[in-house]
């Protein structure tokens, strides 16, 4: 093989596959002089060994060559190489058989004996042609990496943020390796997610990337963008099979490196380009404002926790007789909720306000736990609790959502509750969810003026008032699968009601 020195990689690329040295070595000078990096092969073999090794925008190849002919080289460029434009060289047969060549794939075709200038005009129209096909795949990546990022900045979950970036960098920049790289929180950085084509072979993997080098870099503001030999420098544990190019974007947060993504491809016929590099970039900016968000979304579900948590220990902790009763409506009232088929989402509020359902309690200057009945004007203080609830809530923006389970719950299918006397479908579903839990736990539990009743009669008690204190569907339910969660929770060694 004959390589046309002085040719810097940028350059449009084109093999010659002839059998005739003489034709092969005056097709590479005069390509050569038009400013094109040409290579040469003498057969088709040959010439699917080179393509193997390297990209090629556009093969002329001789129809009739030993070993393998341009029609079956054609057929191997159209089904490994399918970007690679053949134009077919023909001494032989007539226009009919050039003909039939293209039909089968073929650019275009020359016939024997050719003038140069001919062959060089339909170089020119073929590179053209490519550099048109490329410039419109590059508008359509940018369009999808556009939808994509979009997508990226509506999530608040770091797991869809990574995967959605990693989906991206594999399908539109045909990737088989992508790993992401996130701040530890103590200065490095580790593999938050690494995936892979399913195309690669069995035992195929990533290697180790040298961390500090790419970290390095990025913050020095370099651009990671390797090819060929380069790519293994970037590795202190090489990959299998070795990776052909490999590109980098840095995840930058208010100036600092927060991690990056990383794309690379074995084949090596393939490689990354730096529009490639700059499109990976801007995805690579909007991830990295969504994974910040993501994570400062999810300190902030973490103190919206460690806040309800507290309030309901808080409640809890005014007797030992409530100790642990907020915790135990909302298991109940959480297993309800599913059972009815609400959404993740609903299944949270219901959990937050079942925690929350008495911080009201807080506000009655009364001791609500002393043996026997409560007076008249003690009860009329004790069913103020979902009114000072509300008014405890109210001011807390980020604890809205519970204050119609907190309000409510006291309220009666029948309209005989408080403090609103709504009726039926008025009453707010999370209320009433909670509302037949909280029954259940208290009449379960130890109180200063009775005993825990048995689970048998708590159920028929729940059953009796259905449709008058309790919406009969959610009774039904929960006296229908009550019996799961206990088995449930005598399997983990919890307290189960008897």
């Amino acid at each position: 093989m004959v390589e046309i020195p002085g040719h810097p990689d940028d350059k449009p690329r084109i093999l010659v596959v002839d059998d005739e040295k003489f034709i092969r070595d005056i097709l590479a000078d005069f390509l050569g002089m038009e400013g094109y990096s040409v290579r040469t092969a003498g057969d088709g073999i040959s010439a699917v060994d080179e393509l193997s090794r390297a990209h090629y925008d556009l093969v002329i190849s001789d129809l009739k060559m030993p070993k393998m002919g341009g029609i079956e080289l054609l057929q191997e460029i159209a089904q490994r190489h399918p970007e690679t434009l053949t134009v077919i060289m023909t001494g032989f047969g007539t226009v009919e058989t050039a003909i039939d060549a293209m039909k089968r794939g073929a650019y275009d075709y020359i016939l024997k004996p050719f003038k140069v200038e001919e062959l060089v005009h339909v170089v020119r129209r073929g590179i053209d042609k490519q550099r048109l096909a490329a410039e419109n795949l590059r508008l359509r990546e940018a369009v999808s990496l556009y939808q994509v990022t979009e997508a990226i900045a509506a999530s608040l979950s770091l797991e869809e943020v990574v995967e959605t970036l990693h989906a991206s960098a594999a399908e539109q920049l045909r990737a088989d390796f992508v790993a992401t790289w996130l701040e530890d929180g103590h200065g490095g950085y580790y593999e938050r997610k690494q995936s892979h084509s399913p195309s690669l072979p069995e035992g195929a993997h990533f290697g180790e990337l040298d961390v500090s080098e790419i970290a390095n870099r990025l913050r020095r503001g370099e651009h990671v963008l390797e090819q060929g030999s380069r790519v293994p420098l970037l590795f202190s544990t090489q990959p299998e099979p070795a990776c052909s190019t490999l590109a980098a974007a840095g995840l930058k947060v208010r100036g600092r490196v927060a991690g990056w993504i990383v794309v690379a491809s074995h084949s090596p016929s393939r490689r990354f380009d730096e529009g490639q590099r700059k499109l990976l970039s801007i995805v690579a900016s909007r991830a990295a404002a969504a994974i910040e968000n993501a994570r400062l979304f999810a300190d902030l579900q973490a103190t919206f926790q460690q806040t309800i948590q507290g309030l309901a220990r808080t409640i809890d902790k005014m007797d030992r007789y409530t100790a642990g009763h907020s915790e135990r409506v909302a298991l109940y009232a959480v297993a309800l909720a599913k059972w009815l088929g609400l959404d993740d989402a609903m299944v949270e509020i219901v959990r937050h306000s079942a925690l929350m359902h008495d911080i009201g309690k807080i506000g009655c200057v009364m001791n609500l736990n002393k043996p026997g009945k409560l007076t008249a004007d003690e009860y009329e203080i004790f069913k103020r609790h979902p009114i000072h609830g509300k008014e405890i809530l109210d001011p807390i923006q980020f604890l809205k959502p519970v204050i119609p389970g907190v309000h409510s719950h006291h309220e009666r299918w029948d309209g005989r509750g408080y403090p609103l006397g709504l009726v039926g479908q008025d009453i707010p579903l999370v209320a009433r969810i909670i509302s037949v839990a909280d029954t259940y736990d208290a009449m379960t539990s130890d109180r200063a003026y009775r005993r825990s009743l048995p689970h048998e009669v708590t159920v028929n008690e729940i059953m009796r008032c259905s449709g008058s204190q309790f919406d009969p569907e959610i009774a039904g339910v929960f006296v229908e699968r009550i019996d799961e969660l206990r088995d449930e929770l005598r399997d983990r060694g919890d307290r189960v009601p008897e």
